[in-house]
């Protein structure tokens, strides 16, 4: 394999592989839970976001431990989009030099051909990020929003036809050549990736859902969000079925471990289209639902994800995976896919909280039992940014002492 040169180190230089795409993705996905501590602490008024004009409201009028969420929470989002471009960016020079080497032809004749798809995941996830960053430090943004919506959909389309036409080559590979697939390497959840990725273009097709004010975008935007959303349930039901059968026969890849608890980004992300949806229904065409409506949904997401949290934890704890893969001498670039399901809970608690518990009235807003249980999503949240700064040293810099896995089909 010929040499990268990264912004970093030796290991992920040495064993390039797509699946170092997660590592922005989970630097894209902190910058969303620092953006949860605007959405629901600061007020915005008339709108469905919070933006710069309403953060400077903040500074000007509020209490001192306001004004310091408010900074934490710019900072945290200013650091970790630099670091998700910047990943990002390494990614796509990485990979151009890995297509030219015979280990990415071996990847395109096995089950890991869908790792690939972990760049057109990553790349929504940027252009997601990209417009958290303008509602946090552009002014007057929301002056020019409605010329931003369609372009924002164009970009995403372009990302959703990157991934189809992944998706398609492997699909069309596998179901045309007979022995193409290996059943006996499908013992984990990699394969949900491509529902993944989907799922990822879908909630950035749902935005203008939410936040336009013209119908005709909004209407495209439920359309569009609806087929991704739906083909991404469709794979990945597929996927998950065919992997448990797998699973119960040859038992859990170890180093794939981590995709058991894919099911909990992926249902936060589709959480997140279904609630944008449920506004766009809303605010553009008068369809109202209830409070409790969006708590029960909530509730039914939280309560899968934590099942399938309970699971993951209870196989990589009996392989070890934790000791080797995360603080052992063992590298994976699998490794940042469990950077997704912390970062995932951690967003969806805050939706819980406030949408389900706050909007039906159980808990009140910044009481006692609110902290209470918006201190379990920031611990998910610390936690996530602690895990990637471990396995970052373990990956981008320094010399690669360490043993180099192979990454998980």
């Amino acid at each position: 394999m010929t040499k990268s040169r990264s912004p970093a180190g030796a290991a992920a230089d040495q064993s390039y592989s797509p699946l170092y795409f997660l590592a922005s993705l989970g630097a894209g996905g902190l910058t969303v839970t620092f953006f949860m501590y605007l959405m629901f602490w600061v007020p915005h008024p008339g709108r469905p976001v919070p933006l710069f004009e309403d953060l400077m409201t903040v500074f000007a009028k509020d209490s001192l431990p306001m004004k310091g969420g408010v900074v934490v929470a710019m900072l945290g989002i200013a650091v970790f989009a630099f670091l998700n471009v910047k990943v990002l960016l390494w990614n796509f020079a990485a990979l151009s030099r890995f297509k030219k080497t015979d280990t990415y032809s071996d990847l395109c004749k096995t089950n890991g051909e869908t790792t690939l798809l972990a760049g057109p995941l990553a790349t929504a996830m940027t252009i997601n990020g990209g417009f958290i960053v303008g509602l946090v430090f552009v002014p007057q943004l929301w002056s020019v929003v409605e010329y931003l919506f369609p372009a924002a959909m164009v970009a995403f389309l372009a990302v959703g036809i990157w991934a189809f036409r992944l998706i398609g080559h492997f699909l069309g590979r596998v179901l045309a050549e007979g022995g193409a697939f290996d059943m006996t390497a499908h013992n984990s959840f990699a394969q949900l990736l491509p529902a993944f990725a989907l799922s990822m273009v879908a909630v950035g097709l749902s935005a203008p859902a939410a936040m336009s004010g013209n119908s005709l975008v909004v209407g495209v935007s439920l359309v569009l969000s609806t087929f991704f959303g739906v083909t991404a349930m469709l794979y990945a039901a597929y996927a998950s079925v065919t992997a448990f059968s797998s699973m119960l026969m040859h038992g859990t890849a170890r180093e794939a471990g981590p995709t058991l608890m894919v099911i909990v980004p992926l249902l936060t992300v589709l959480g997140i289209m279904m609630l944008r949806q449920n506004h766009g229904l809303h605010a553009s065409f008068d369809v109202h639902g209830a409070p409790a409506e969006t708590l029960v949904l909530l509730a039914r997401i939280l309560t899968i994800q934590i099942v399938f949290s309970l699971l993951g934890l209870l196989v990589m704890s009996r392989q070890k995976y934790f000791s080797d893969f995360v603080f052992g001498n063992k590298l994976s670039a699998g490794s940042y896919a469990l950077v997704c399901p912390g970062v995932a809970l951690s967003v969806m608690l805050h939706f819980f909280i406030n949408k389900g518990l706050v909007g039906t009235q159980i808990v009140d807003k910044f009481s006692l039992s609110y902290w209470v249980l918006t201190a379990l999503a920031l611990a998910f949240q610390w936690a996530m940014i602690a895990l990637v700064l471990r396995l970052n040293r373990q990956h981008f810099k320094g010399a690669a002492t360490a043993a180099t896995a192979v990454p998980a089909e």
